[in-house]
């Protein structure tokens, strides 16, 4: 009963460091950012008419520094992503995706 109860507290551990960890990795993307995220958030949601905000995140893709918003589309459960450049605020690519492909990439 104690190994059990050792193992679930350091699986509980690793995934607060994991969490913790990701906000610090975010913190730290966001601070290079020249474009905030406020900024680069109405810039999507220009693209996605009467669209919200479902997730947001910045991310360094392929070597880009880019705000990457998942945006709900009124009236269909497609959700529309929307990333933009966090230099330049410039708009990087705009996906539709389908609930079913969402769920299979969060999978």
């Amino acid at each position: 009963m104690k190994i059990k109860m050792i193992v679930c507290s350091a699986i509980a551990a690793a995934v607060l460091i994991g969490c913790a960890t990701e906000k610090e990795s975010q913190a730290k993307l966001a601070a290079e950012a020249k474009i905030s995220k406020e900024t680069a958030q109405q810039t999507a949601l220009a693209k996605v008419p009467n669209g919200t905000v479902k997730a947001a995140e910045i991310e360094n893709e392929k070597g880009k520094l880019q705000w990457s918003f998942e945006l709900n589309t009124p009236g269909t459960k497609d959700i529309t992503e929307v990333n933009v450049d966090a230099v330049t605020g410039e708009v990087i690519s705009v996906d539709k995706e389908s609930a079913a492909s969402e769920a299979k990439e969060k999978d």
